[in-house]
């Protein structure tokens, strides 16, 4: 790369004079063709031939004192693309390209432009540092990054046009077909824009006549496209090749898994099928290789839980139950306490179905049935490796429940997770599993219940007086100001933008511990431990609405339901 040779501040055509990338009468008939057209010298020249384009974004960056960057050389963080939205990228010609802390790199055909950085600041919440770029490459990253659905699209329409023969059902078609660039290119760009939308999970189901594909993002599922049956088999064995199923079967569910990557993001897809009276149902799960789990101040607790939990986690030995029903954020909670409590001194050993991600420092074992690995048969195996603290994926079962509650009175600390409704509902499901009730009053720490509720969208948040209905349902008098997402571009319409736990904990007090031996139903235990001061859900979510972190509805939807 060149240097310019005079720092002074030059024009345009005597800086490309003094680097010896122009002639003094090309340069004038530039001047008088710029004259006529009143397009930019660069271009002018760069038409001319005289220059390169590359040559004018160095001009440009060096007499500017802006660093350029070759975009098409430049790694594009996906987490950094999205803090704006995409028809802010396009009227801007910008598009972010890395985050350094809270500042946010982004690549500007016009760098100097003042109120499209103060728009990207406004909308991103972070600073901006404008680095130049060509503006084809930009569009073409933004078009690459923000919506793939139009490309996705494209190739439906190439494979309808140019691929007749797909509608053919035998395997051997099926299997050319899947090999075939417009059917490799369909199945990456469905995953691609599943990563780009946050989305944890995508369904593509068959019907009638159409295959839909929705993706789940902030626990909702959302219709992206509907595209003709007759591509679906295509698409089907593309996705059981890359995931080493077997093709040929059609009427058996199968389970597979394929490590992903998009740019340097890195992900772990689970994959399974279910036959349909139409077809193939494909589930796909996106687990995030590279993600940091949220320290457990991030995760929703309140103050207080935060402390009770903290408490509790420390106790050297006995069993923690974590419940809520399937998504509502379980495995990440017990991922976030063993991240908490992991150290040199400690050996922690999991036993997980599946191991969706990798702990470092934290000995994981996968759960394989065929082979007779149960959560049962692994605990067993797991209590003669020396552990310390143990988490168990789940208690499923009666063998496992009392493997679990003896482990947690041999001297080990057990973390495991149940499905029930509520904290006190978790005891009285242990003693219908048939664990002796002396052993869970004896062994028990404490439960955790929880929910995961919608974020309220920082960018199109509102103030507004709650309504009467509200107040009722809030168990409060006179006016109280409440928040609601609008509807905007970076929450597609729907006014949420991520999601945060509410909780519940119950920890065993020896007030608990004779009503458990007397098999108390759980609402003599729940009422026990709210006179001895515990939140229950429906309280926990209230004060997030009043927090402005999430609304009524929300809460109404999700947590009421338990209470009632």
């Amino acid at each position: 790369m060149w240097r310019l040779k005079n720092k002074k501040k030059k024009q345009f055509g005597e800086t490309l004079i003094d680097n010896e990338l122009a002639a003094l009468e090309q340069l004038r008939r530039a001047l008088d063709m710029q004259k006529e057209s009143g397009e930019k010298p660069g271009n002018i020249q760069k038409d001319m031939g005289v220059i390169s384009k590359q040559d004018i974004i160095e001009i440009l960056g060096l007499q500017l004192g802006i660093p350029q960057v070759s975009l098409y050389k430049y790694f594009i963080d996906p987490a950094a693309v999205k803090a704006i939205p995409d028809h802010l990228a396009k009227r801007l010609k910008a598009v972010p390209i890395n985050k350094e802390g809270d500042s946010l790199v982004v690549a500007m055909s016009n760098p100097l432009d003042i109120y499209a950085i103060d728009d990207i600041r406004l909308t991103s919440g972070l600073n901006v540092k404008p680095v130049l770029a060509d503006e084809d490459e930009i569009i073409s990253i933004i078009n690459q990054h923000y919506s793939m659905k139009g490309s996705i699209e494209q190739v439906i329409d190439e494979l309808i046009e140019t691929e007749p023969g797909i509608r053919k059902a035998d395997v051997e078609t099926e299997i050319e077909a899947s090999e075939k660039a417009p059917v490799v290119k369909l199945v990456n760009s469905i995953i691609q824009q599943g990563i780009i939308d946050g989305a944890s999970d995508i369904h593509i189901e068959p019907g009638e006549n159409t295959v839909r594909i929705r993706y789940r993002i902030d626990g909702q599922l959302h219709e992206i496209m509907k595209f003709p049956k007759h591509l679906h088999n295509a698409l089907t064995a593309r996705i059981k090749i890359i995931s080493d199923m077997d093709i040929t079967i059609k009427r058996h569910p199968q389970d597979g898994r394929k490590k992903f990557e998009y740019g340097r993001q890195q992900v772990d897809l689970r994959i399974s099928t279910l036959p349909t009276v139409y077809g193939e149902k494909i589930a796909i799960r996106i687990l995030d290789r590279d993600k940091n789990f949220f320290k457990l101040g991030e995760l929703g607790f309140t103050s207080e839980n935060l402390h009770e939990y903290k408490k509790i986690i420390k106790y050297p030995y006995g069993m923690i139950l974590v419940s809520g029903p399937t998504g509502s954020g379980k495995t990440t909670t017990l991922y976030s306490t063993l991240h908490e409590l992991n150290s040199t001194e400690k050996n922690i050993v999991t036993l997980e179905d599946p191991v969706e991600y990798m702990l470092e420092g934290i000995n994981q074992v996968q759960i394989a049935p065929k082979i007779g690995l149960n959560f049962a048969e692994g605990l067993r195996n797991i209590l003669r490796q020396d552990p310390n603290i143990i988490m168990v994926g789940e208690i499923r079962d009666s063998e496992t429940a009392d493997i679990a509650v003896r482990a947690a009175l041999t001297g080990h600390l057990v973390l495991s997770t149940i499905h029930t409704n509520d904290s006190a509902g978790a005891i009285t499901r242990l003693i219908d599993m048939g664990v002796e009730p002396f052993l869970i009053s004896s062994s028990l720490i404490g439960v955790v219940a929880q929910r995961l509720v919608r974020r309220i969208c920082p960018k199109c948040k509102k103030e507004y007086e709650a309504d009467d209905r509200e107040l009722l349902a809030l168990g409060i008098q006179g006016p109280c100001k409440l928040y609601k997402g609008e509807g905007c571009s970076l929450c597609n319409n729907t006014g949420y933008k991520g999601r945060i736990a509410v909780y519940e904990i119950l920890r065993i007090l020896k007030e608990h511990r004779k009503p458990i031996t007397e098999k108390a139903p759980s609402d003599v235990l729940k009422d026990i431990s709210v006179k001895n001061g515990m939140k229950t859900l429906k309280e926990n979510g209230i004060r997030l609405v009043l927090d402005g972190i999430t609304t009524l509805d929300e809460i109404l939807k999700e947590i009421t339901s338990v209470e009632n």
